[in-house]
């Protein structure tokens, strides 16, 4: 039997935030071992290759990343980090049109304003943007001993500093259509803004959250802070980077090492024991400092901490904790020609990159909110496969022809390679017709979504498609165990949904009720929904305040929103 193994930290799953935390961790000083139970890391950044030479991505596709201050202080430049510049910026990017039933909705004037004013963007005497975002996901909670007012919100004090017309008392407890009604314009903009952050970790339609969801749509369309740049190679190559960094501070990576338990001893996170079906197979990893879980809360407290380590209170609040948002599934197509707007919609063309002008960025039909609820009712009150018909059902399309023409991505000789559409279903754990109806009707769904998507494009006909792959959220949870049911929004729908108790107070700026236990996943930490690098940042604060890391170094700086916690160390002596 191998020996047992000894580091200052053991972090259980290998995905975005794991890495980025053991790239920290690592880069401090720290002797780091990162777990993946999947034969790769990479989690929802990866990207598969469903025959040689076609590369597609199955689960999360755009980079909500570019404010993240880890791009400084990991330099992921040196470690292979690169992006594919795009001159369009927000104001010609917007200057287009919506997709709706009876054609195209051409923005106006107030909409471009209102995007630009809330997004910080118009800022004088330079746009804020940067600022706003950080202050919104990369900053951690205030402790619990502060009372959580207008006054302290990180993103209201940005607001009210660079852009104090936006301010309003009641601008954190507005609905995202609230706030969108008194600075946008036209209805259909409304709706593709709340779809999309519908499907990005907020919702349109939820109180109190009109802010992060707003700005959680602006870091999809504006991942540079205003132009359409992506990463070369998409989140995987993105994802590569953070790993490299990683490595190249010391941390030790070991895939296919499935964690069994974590070992708790006298109320103390103390190290994990490995399942016996590891590579490494029942050997314990002990950590001498903490353990950091980067899988769901699920996993974490009732598989691998065990109920017999938790108080009954806190089992019950993290039961209650909802998976609503739903799940995306995600489809693809290889086709022998492209396809194509259909003729009502041809001067969207102009908006279309690449030599091919593929559609993108499609929220379609955005015809008016009374739509957009019907859809979100699938997901959210009825939890059903689709029952809205094919002419009025809500989906997307991201960015089509996103990577350079020298990536793999970038082109295939035999035929057209899609960009990713993405479509809600529900949690399949809650879904009426039972947890495998989304496998057992797979076809019948493909289907439903093919005539959808068609509502808008031409060449998805069944004799220009060679093939249509698709990732239902039952597939996604058995790919990627660390997606409950495929989806990555732990949810407490509440006025704290987006802020300081997320997603339940015991689990407050990434500590648990276990000692030595950290919490570095998106359904059970702050900021949850996309935004990359956030979780890992923020915890940086908590492990510092805890005399987990004593010394970062100099590249480390915190959060200038960031408060310290009474009797805890300060992350501000980084």
């Amino acid at each position: 039997m191998p020996k047992d193994e000894r580091y200052d930290i053991v972090i259980v799953g290998g995905g975005p935030n794991g890495m980025g935390a053991a790239a920290y961790l690592a880069k401090s000083g720290l002797s780091v071992c990162v777990l993946e139970e999947r034969t790769e890391c990479g989690g929802a950044c990866e990207t598969v290759e469903p025959f040689p030479g076609v590369r597609i991505t199955p689960h999360a596709v755009l980079m909500y990343a570019s404010p993240a201050p880890a791009f400084e202080q990991l330099e992921l430049w040196k470690y292979g980090f690169r992006m594919k510049w795009n001159p369009v910026g927000w104001e010609d990017l917007l200057k287009g049109g919506n997709s709706t039933t009876w054609g195209v909705s051409r923005n106006d004037e107030k909409d471009l304003m209102g995007f630009g004013k809330l997004g910080g963007l118009l800022g004088q005497p330079e746009p804020f943007t940067k600022e706003l975002m950080r202050a919104a996901f990369w900053c951690p909670p205030h402790p619990p001993e502060i009372e959580v007012t207008d006054e302290n919100v990180p993103y209201m004090q940005v607001y009210k500093k660079y852009q104090p017309d936006v301010w309003t008392p009641e601008l954190r407890q507005w609905t995202m259509f609230d706030m969108m009604d008194e600075h946008f314009g036209t209805e259909p903009f409304k709706v593709i803004m709340a779809f999309a952050a519908y499907g990005s970790g907020a919702a349109g339609h939820w109180e109190g959250v009109a802010v992060p969801a707003l700005l959680a749509v602006q870091l999809l369309v504006m991942p540079n802070l205003g132009s359409g740049s992506v990463p070369r190679g998409g989140l995987h190559g993105y994802f590569h980077a953070i790993h490299r960094c990683a490595v190249a501070h010391g941390a030790v990576v070991r895939s296919m090492c499935p964690v069994e338990e974590i070992i708790v001893d006298d109320g103390r996170a103390v190290g994990v024991r490995l399942r016996d079906d590891a590579a490494m197979g029942g050997k314990n990893i002990w950590a001498n400092k903490a353990v950091i879980s980067g899988v769901d809360y699920r996993q974490t407290f009732f598989d691998m901490v065990g109920k017999k380590h938790l108080e009954p209170s806190f089992i019950r609040n993290l039961e209650d904790v909802s998976l609503k948002n739903g799940t995306l599934m995600v489809t693809t197509f290889h086709t022998k020609t492209p396809i194509r707007w259909k003729p009502k919609f041809s001067e969207l063309e102009e908006q279309c990159p690449g030599p091919d002008k593929v559609p993108f960025g499609i929220v379609y039909p955005s015809d008016s909110r009374e739509l957009y609820y019907e859809n979100i009712g699938d997901c959210d009150a009825r939890k059903s496969l689709p029952t809205v018909p094919p002419e009025r059902y809500m989906w997307l399309q991201v960015q089509s022809q996103s990577w350079d023409t020298t990536d793999c991505q970038g082109s295939y000789p035999n035929g057209y390679i899609s960009a990713p559409f993405e479509a809600n279903l529900p949690v399949p754990e809650t879904q009426v017709e039972g947890i495998d109806a989304q496998m057992e009707r797979k076809a019948e769904i493909d289907e439903h979504m093919r005539k959808s998507f068609s509502q808008a494009l031409d060449g998805l006909e069944p004799e220009n498609i060679l093939h249509h792959w698709s990732s239902s959220g039952r597939e996604v949870e058995f790919r990627n165990t660390g997606l409950i049911g495929g989806t990555w929004c732990g949810s407490r729908h509440c006025d704290d949904q987006m802020g300081e108790n997320r997603p339940i107070p015991e689990l407050t700026r990434y500590r648990s009720p276990i000692d030595g236990l950290y919490c570095c996943h998106q359904t059970m930490s702050h900021p949850g929904g996309l935004c990359l690098m956030a979780i890992p940042y923020n915890l940086m604060h908590i492990l510092i305040e805890d005399g987990v890391v004593e010394d970062p170094g100099k590249w480390w700086y915190p959060s200038p929103y960031y408060i310290p916690q009474d009797g805890k160390i300060s992350a501000m002596r980084g």
